[in-house]
């Protein structure tokens, strides 16, 4: 058995996908939580301007269960990503990395003091024990819009780079965030060359008036085509009731671009590894 203070030999990172865009992640020691949202089958997220959306999809950790946190990153302050659930329940001295936009919020009116707002290509590590884990923010747009884009609030994408402290990046994890496909993407690969695991997030969300907001199956998979991971995750689909583009959707695409030997079936409550040597695989619990 690893103590908890050593890295794992092979360099493994342990994920397990909670539901919605929530997965914890492990590496040794470190242990992070992504858009904590804990909220219930047929609860509501609260989604700004009276717009709610009903949940379809249980979560499959409670948060009074979860190990502990030792960093949260938030990719943008919307009802699915941080519910009321999370905000009672977390323990308010966790650091929290997000955007400048909800940093500020979460430590005037929610208490999270510990909340770092972070600027486009900026980073900050975090520490537990020999592990380290360096979360730079990346861009992203929730709104195609430039009206609706200023309604909605701002979002970021992560590079999540995992290794021992001091030393260089073992694995690279890029997650989207609730961000549309766009040019301003692209810099993303020639900053960070082929990252280990693109956690995207999908699900085609559409607001009134049929505005999408998150990426559909079709913009998914031409994101994944043009930063070239190693491997594919796919998540925020299915749960709200604002979603309109199934997984299914995706894995067409995806089968189309000839991505599919890169993609983990990691179903809600599934678990996956992510090796430096093996890449990453899905685990049967």
């Amino acid at each position: 058995m690893l103590s908890t203070d050593a890295l794992p030999e092979d360099d493994t990172l342990d994920l397990h996908f909670i539901g919605n865009a929530t997965v914890l992640l492990r590496y040794g020691p470190l242990t992070l939580l992504t858009d904590p949202n804990f909220l219930h089958r047929g609860e509501y997220a609260h989604l700004g301007y009276g717009l709610v959306s009903r949940r379809l999809t249980e979560p499959a950790v409670d948060p009074r269960d979860l190990p502990r946190i030792d960093g949260i990153v938030l990719s943008h302050l919307h009802g699915d990503h941080w519910d009321r659930r999370a905000r009672r329940s977390l323990d308010h001295t966790i650091p929290v990395l997000s955007t400048p936009h909800a940093a500020r919020r979460l430590r005037v009116f929610h208490g999270f003091r510990r909340t770092a707002g972070l600027r486009t290509w900026r980073a900050l590590t975090l520490q537990q024990g020999t592990a380290q884990a360096t979360v730079t923010a990346l861009p992203g747009r929730h709104a195609g819009d430039p009206v609706l884009r200023g309604l909605l609030p701002p979002v970021m994408g992560s590079m999540i780079e995992f290794g021992p402290v001091g030393g260089p990046a073992r694995l690279r994890l890029y997650i989207s965030g609730d961000t549309l496909l766009y040019d301003g993407l692209d810099e993303i690969a020639h900053r960070f060359p082929a990252a280990d695991l693109a956690v995207l997030h999908l699900g085609g969300t559409r607001l009134p008036g049929g505005f999408l907001v998150t990426m559909d199956g079709t913009q998914g998979a031409e994101l994944a085509r043009r930063l070239a991971p190693r491997a594919i995750l796919p998540v925020h689909y299915e749960d709200y009731t604002v979603m309109r583009s199934p997984l299914s959707d995706f894995l067409t695409e995806a089968h189309r671009l000839d991505l599919t030997e890169k993609i983990i079936h990691c179903p809600h409550g599934s678990r996956a590894q992510l090796s430096a040597e093996r890449g990453a695989v899905p685990v049967v619990h």
